[in-house]
């Protein structure tokens, strides 16, 4: 993204709203019972995705979220392939009630950088 676009603008004032966790955190989160959720397009997803994550893309996890994580006290991680689209994502969920909700910072990029596990 362009520095200054209002996309980056729109990233930046969501990450200001939520929590975001590096990749050793989030791997932390999950062994201790939060859902890691993968927002990127089910293309990216079916090619690899972290261990044990559940996909629900962007353009659909507010209409599905309620479905596959009802309780809205339970911890989620949102990653994506570098930590906007998550961003955006974990604000909104964040808007609609879920309280312990985080970002990715740097995405599924971060999470292989770390050597995290994934699958196929």
């Amino acid at each position: 993204m362009p520095p200054g676009s209002r996309f980056e603008k729109l990233v930046n004032q969501a990450k200001a709203r939520i929590k975001e966790v590096t990749a050793t955190e989030a791997a932390q989160w999950q062994s201790q019972g939060a859902t890691l959720i993968d927002v990127r397009e089910a293309d990216e997803f079916a090619k690899e995705h972290a261990a044990r994550a559940v996909h629900l893309g962007r353009g659909v996890i507010e209409l599905k979220i309620e479905r596959e994580v009802p309780d809205a006290t339970t911890s989620l991680v949102c990653y994506c392939g570098g930590g906007s689209r998550s961003a955006l994502v974990a604000d909104n969920l964040r808007q609609m009630g879920y309280e312990n909700v985080a970002s990715l910072a740097g995405g599924f990029k971060a999470w292989k950088e770390a050597a995290l596990p994934t699958e196929t």
